[in-house]
């Protein structure tokens, strides 16, 4: 047996010293090589350079232009997922809105390829210049298009106010397509210029003559960038609208094949007619008659208009130069400081201070919607997805601007104001109720005494949030065997009974007063409402684990929207799950398959080659052993997940308001709408 392993291993050895000496003669080839490449951006020839596996000079790569932004595209576009995905359409639509913006264009059209796989976008501005670049000896628009760093908008000569700063968008959305064509007509002419994953592709070409100006860009999803390769219509058709909101008078037109015909987006009353349509989104009506607005056209340019509505949250939608910034940042603080410094102002000079409680900014600002548009000459955002201003002098100018049109408008809307301070006092003593409630509530991993827990509760034994995971289950039953399939070091069970109240239709003392959510409200310990504080969170992990039938799914979204309206940072900051268990178990031969739905079970079928498949449905997670349980929903290794996120703020709010609100007529509209995509209905 030694023997016959010793002169094994001397074959081995001797193949691996061969393979050796032919790498070293493939590796030495390369070296005397060294040819020079060109670069794929058309950029000046790089050295080939050969990696050593030490950390020496080779081990520094260059990489530029199209090249770094294929490599590194989250860098650009904030990642690859959808977000990413239609991160290209805002850097090309924001260019024809900067055309807006400077009053050089006054349409944009947007149309859609039937696969949903490309998109067109044109303008009737100015058009991209298509004559030589004095340095570059390429024509400008081939330069704007694949020149990191190549722009018109690095001063004001061309654009006072603008989107784009960068001059890196249309490089960046040329660079991640898998081909991208820009047609120009400007001076008489029409020309056209061709590109493949961020490289020219033949000479910029004249197509004839043409009359006016403008620009059209087509660019089609590279595949091999983006997992999820298809523009989602309800997204690009949310953004238009606001589009249109944001600049009075601008005409938009979306086409999309697969849809009901051309769509047009015109509104002369601004962002006026952009905040009723968010109260009527939101479904709370406003407590008073009226709304605010400031149109100011200093410096910094600015818009805007808010109202009091009888919802528990407040919502504000910020823009910087046309652009939407999610993230908020200087322009947001600047209007916060106004309206708190305003209304305390004018609650102190009418003495209409409430005794006994103290008011504080987010009373203020609960159930308000606020909508601010700010155009600033040079904004400074915090990366190129431009989520969030940074410029922090901004603050100042737009509190200097708003403080004194808020309090002049209280003082000439007597009516109003008396409405606004009714609802902020009840706000802060509602808050100060919410308070004395929540504080019942102990959080272990600070070392509080544990005796206001729910005692259907199952507490895990780590004290570490970071380490625990709460399965908040549908019954008595399923909680009994995830209570004994559970890791009980670090996940926690919660059974709930029945189908939890609709909290879009409940006041907070009725949810504060509901068991079923006030003992999922005690088991997170973070509190609710004005009170809630993440850092009280006592799980990383609020795992929503339902069966797999329509029950469970309702149960699951009564869930979600107690979390959306009363503690959204929880799906904001990605605490939330649902835990996908299998609807069946599918055994073919010696092997055993877990089924999440039907769909999967016909793939499963009909890729089985061998053996009679035997399937069991489960009807519910009760009826499941511990163990199977465990190794299917429980196992962090074997389980999956569903991460919980808000995409789209606006369009959230109107979901859960339509489908959960005490209006029956979205309902409706809702089915009526999607009656034959529906296979089976449970009434």
């Amino acid at each position: 047996m030694a023997r016959t392993t010793k002169t094994a291993s001397k074959k081995a050895l001797s193949k691996e010293t061969s393979s050796k000496k032919a790498l070293s003669k493939k590796t030495s080839s390369k070296k005397t090589s060294n040819k020079k490449t060109s670069s794929n951006d058309g950029s000046k020839a790089k050295v080939k350079v050969v990696r050593t596996g030490k950390y020496d000079a080779t081990a520094i790569q260059f990489l530029e232009g199209v090249d770094h932004v294929r490599k590194r595209p989250g860098m650009y576009i904030g990642g690859v997922n959808k977000e990413g995905l239609h991160h290209l359409v805002w850097e090309i639509l924001d260019n024809s809105v900067d055309e807006v913006i400077n009053g050089h264009a006054s349409e944009i059209k947007v149309e859609l390829d039937a696969d949903h796989k490309g998109i067109t976008i044109s303008d009737n501005g100015r058009g991209i210049p298509v004559d030589m670049h004095p340095q570059l000896k390429i024509p400008a628009v081939v330069a704007v298009f694949t020149k990191l760093g190549a722009g018109g908008k690095f001063d004001d000569a061309s654009y006072k106010h603008s989107g784009g700063l960068h001059g890196v968008g249309a490089a960046v959305a040329n660079a991640l397509s898998q081909t991208l064509t820009v047609v120009v007509w400007r001076d008489g002419k029409r020309c056209q210029v061709d590109f493949a994953r961020g490289v020219q592709e033949g000479k910029l070409k004249q197509l004839g003559a043409a009359r006016g100006s403008g620009t059209s860009v087509h660019l089609r999803l590279d595949a091999k960038v983006f997992s999820k390769n298809a523009f989602d219509p309800l997204l690009l058709r949310e953004r238009l609208e606001a589009k249109s909101y944001l600049h009075k008078g601008l005409k938009i037109t979306f086409i999309d094949p697969k849809g009901k015909g051309p769509e047009t987006f015109v509104h002369q009353n601004g962002i006026t007619d952009y905040l009723t349509k968010l109260v009527q989104v939101r479904g709370k009506p406003t407590v008073h008659p009226g709304i605010f607005s400031c149109d100011k056209n200093d410096d910094p340019k600015l818009e805007a208009v808010f109202a009091w509505t009888e919802s528990t949250e407040d919502s504000t939608f910020s823009f910087v130069n046309g652009v939407p910034t999610p993230d908020g940042g200087t322009h947001e603080q600047g209007f916060r400081n106004a309206l708190g410094k305003a209304l305390r102002a004018y609650m102190q000079g009418h003495k209409l201070e409430p005794k006994g409680v103290s008011v504080s900014l987010d009373d203020m600002r609960e159930g308000m919607v606020a909508i601010l548009s700010v155009y600033v000459l040079e904004p400074q955002f915090q990366s190129q997805t431009k989520n969030r201003l940074n410029n922090p002098d901004v603050a100042g100018q737009v509190e200097a601007i708003l403080r004194p049109a808020i309090e002049q408008w209280l003082h000439e809307n007597r009516s109003t104001a008396e409405s606004v301070v009714a609802r902020v006092i009840a706000s802060a003593r509602a808050r100060a109720a919410s308070r004395a409630a929540s504080q019942k509530v102990s959080r272990k991993a600070y070392g509080a005494a544990r005796l206001n827990l729910p005692g259907k509760l199952a507490d895990c034994g780590s004290s570490d949030p970071r380490k625990s995971e709460l399965f908040i289950v549908e019954g008595d039953s399923a909680g009994g065997s995830a209570k004994m399939g559970r890791d009980r070091e670090t996940q926690a069970i919660l059974p709930l009974r029945g189908k939890v109240l609709n909290a879009e239709q409940a006041s907070l003392s009725r949810v504060l007063a509901n068991e079923e959510l006030g003992n999922v409200v005690k088991a997170l310990g973070c509190g609710i409402g004005k009170d809630f504080e993440i850092k009280r969170l006592r799980y990383d992990k609020v795992i929503l684990l339902m069966d797999a039938d329509s029950d469970g799914h309702h149960i699951a979204v009564l869930l979600l929207t107690f979390f959306y309206r009363y503690m959204p940072e929880l799906i904001r900051r990605g605490h939330v799950f649902i835990g996908q268990p299998p609807l069946y178990r599918v055994d073919i031969g010696k092997e055993t398959h877990w089924v999440s739905d039907d769909d999967a079970l016909k793939v499963l079928l009909a890729s089985a080659k061998r053996g009679k498949p035997e399937i069991q449905r489960f009807k519910g997670l009760g009826e499941m052993m511990p163990e199977t349980l465990r190794d299917t929903t429980l196992d962090p290794k074997r389980r999956q997940l569903v991460r919980v996120g808000i995409r789209d703020e606006l369009a959230t709010a109107r979901t859960i308001s339509d489908l959960m609100g005490k209006d029956p007529g979205p309902r409706y509209q809702f089915i009526m709408e999607r009656a034959e995509e529906a296979e089976e209905l449970d009434f």
